[in-house]
C-alpha cells in the first residue's frame, strides 16, 4: 500500500484553526460562544484599499506579475519597511508572497540543509509554524523560553547558551504572538551584542506586528549596528490593514531576496495580483483607518487586562503590542481542580461557551512557569465583558 511521508506524518499545525474548527462544530449545534481563539482583526479591509482591488480587477489586471511582486508594490513596501525601522531599502532587496507565512519556510529552507543536523533557535511559547517549519525542512529545533519575570522576553545570555557552531538561524518576533511581549531597545541591543559574535547565523525578524504597539517603542533588530545584512525583515499586509484573507506578505534582505523569488516561483507562482495591487494602496494610501484600528486594539487591551486581574486565580501583565494576551491561570486551573491550561481551557469552551487556546498550542510549556492561556482580544468590548464574565462565573461556581 501506498504511504505518505514520515515528514507529513510529523509536520505540525495551527491550533488556533484546530479549535476555530471546534468552535464552529459548537455554533452549528446552537451553542453560544464568545470567541478569542482566532488572531485576526475583527473590522474589514479599509474601504480605499477594497476600492484599489476593484480597480484593479476592472482594469484588468488579472494575470500572474514577476514572482518577487510588482514594482509598485515593491516600492511601497521598501519605503515603508524603511520608515518604520529607520532604514534605506531599495525595493529590489523585496520579495512579496501569499502571506508573511511562507517566508518562515522559504528562510529555513535557504539557510539550513534538511538532515544535515542544522540548527534553529526559535521562541517558546511562539508561533507554532515555527518549530512545524523547522522539523518539516529537516532542521533541529532549539527553543528559547520567554519568562514571565521578563515580559514573556528572554534573557539575551540564554540565546548566547545556545548558539552553537550548527545554528544557521535564530527567530525572533516582536511584538510577539502569543504574549504579546515586545523587545525593549535595551534588550535589542543585548541581542545583536550577542548575535554580533557569531557571523554565520542568520536572524529572521518576524514584525507582522510591528505597527500595533501601544507601549515602549517598536525595535527591529535590522536596525542595530552590523545586523541589517544578516536580517530576513518579514511583514505584511494581514494586521495592521485587517487583510487575513487576502494573503499578502513580504520579507526584504539583498542576499536572499533572488532565492525567495526562486522558491515563490517553484510554489505559488506568485501572490494575487489583486491583492498586490491592493496593497499599494494600503501602504501608500491614508492611514486613518489602521491608525484607528490601532486605537481601539489598544483600549481592548487595556479592558481586558484590567478584567481578567479582577478574576480570581487569574494574573495577566500587560502587552507592549499585538493583539493578544497572555493570563496566567495557574491558580484558576486549582480553584476548578483542572489539571492544567488545557483541561481548563476545554471545560471554558463546554462548560462556559468561553473559546481560548492553552498554551500547550504554542510548544512545550516552559518549566517553572505555571499555566498560561491565551486570549485574542480582536473582538468586541461587549465580547471581552460578557467572555470574561462568564470564566468568573464558572471559576465561582466549580471551586474544589
Amino acid at each position: 500500500m501506498a504511504e505518505v511521508s514520515g515528514r507529513a506524518k510529523e509536520l505540525g499545525t495551527e491550533n488556533a484553526f484546530v479549535v476555530l474548527a471546534e468552535v464552529n462544530g459548537l455554533l452549528r449545534q446552537g451553542r453560544d460562544i464568545v470567541s478569542f481563539c482566532i488572531g485576526q482583526p475583527d473590522f474589514p479591509t479599509p474601504v480605499n484599499i477594497q476600492d484599489a482591488a476593484v480597480q484593479a480587477i476592472r482594469s484588468g489586471k488579472h494575470g500572474y506579475t514577476p514572482s518577487a511582486g510588482i514594482l509598485e508594490l515593491r516600492q511601497a513596501v521598501a519605503a515603508s519597511m524603511g520608515r518604520l525601522r529607520g532604514l534605506e531599502i531599495d525595493p529590489d532587496e523585496v520579495v512579496v508572497a501569499a502571506g508573511a507565512k511562507p517566508f518562515i519556510g522559504y528562510t529555513i529552507m535557504t539557510v539550513t540543509d534538511h538532515g544535515a543536523g542544522d540548527e534553529v533557535i526559535y521562541p517558546n511559547p511562539g508561533f507554532p509554524i515555527y518549530e512545524s517549519q523547522i522539523k518539516a525542512m529537516g532542521a533541529v529545533p532549539v527553543p528559547l523560553q520567554l519568562r514571565e519575570s521578563r515580559a514573556f522576553n528572554f534573557d539575551p545570555q540564554e540565546l548566547a547558551a545556545k548558539i552553537t557552531p550548527r545554528t544557521k538561524l535564530v527567530i525572533l518576533n516582536s511584538p510577539h504572538n502569543p504574549t504579546g511581549g515586545l523587545i525593549s531597545r535595551r534588550d535589542m541591543e543585548e541581542i545583536a551584542a550577542v548575535l554580533r559574535q557569531h557571523e554565520h547565523v542568520w536572524i529572521f525578524a518576524d514584525e507582522i506586528y510591528a505597527r500595533l504597539v501601544y507601549d515602549g517603542e517598536f525595535c527591529s533588530i535590522a536596525a542595530m549596528p552590523g545586523m541589517r545584512s544578516r536580517t530576513i525583515i518579514a511583514d505584511g499586509a494581514s494586521k495592521t490593514w485587517a487583510m487575513t484573507g487576502w494573503r499578502l506578505g513580504f520579507a526584504a534582505n539583498r542576499t536572499l531576496a533572488p532565492y525567495f523569488t526562486n522558491w515563490v516561483t517553484n510554489t505559488e507562482s506568485c501572490a494575487s495580483q489583486i491583492s498586490q495591487w491592493a496593497g499599494v494602496e494600503a501602504l501608500n494610501g491614508p492611514q486613518d483607518e489602521a491608525e484607528r484600528m490601532r486605537g481601539i486594539f489598544h483600549e481592548r487591551r487595556d479592558l481586558i487586562v484590567s478584567l481578567l486581574n479582577e478574576v480570581p486565580g487569574i494574573t495577566c501583565q500587560s502587552p507592549g503590542g499585538a493583539f493578544y494576551v497572555w493570563p496566567n491561570v495557574t491558580g484558576a486551573c486549582e480553584l476548578v481542580g483542572a489539571r492544567d491550561s488545557e483541561e481548563f481551557r476545554s471545560r471554558l469552551l463546554y462548560e462556559a461557551g468561553v473559546a481560548v487556546l492553552a498554551d500547550i498550542h504554542f510548544g512545550p510549556r516552559v518549566l517553572g512557569e505555571g499555566q498560561h492561556i491565551r486570549f485574542s482580544y480582536a473582538a468586541s468590548n461587549d465580547a471581552i465583558r460578557n467572555g470574561v464574565q462568564r470564566i468568573a462565573d464558572f471559576i465561582a461556581r466549580n471551586r474544589v
